[in-house]
């Protein structure tokens, strides 16, 4: 025999999960203080830089 479920708690037991999941996304993107954004801003800007001063060739030249 098949196992009985309650729908209504199957329901709200899937809402929990989704609900969680997009918690946990939120807490990623808009969890980090203004401070720490700015600083991996400021380092993901210092080592493109650095990597785009390595060319051998100017950016416009592709020739």
């Amino acid at each position: 025999m098949a196992d009985i479920i309650n729908l209504r708690q199957a329901r709200k037991a899937k809402a929990r999960v989704l609900k969680a999941a997009e918690a946990a996304e939120n807490r990623v993107a808009f969890g980090a203080p203004k401070k720490a954004k700015t600083l991996a801003e400021a380092r993901r800007a210092i080592e493109v830089s650095r990597h785009e001063g390595h060319r051998l060739e100017g950016p416009d030249r592709s020739e």
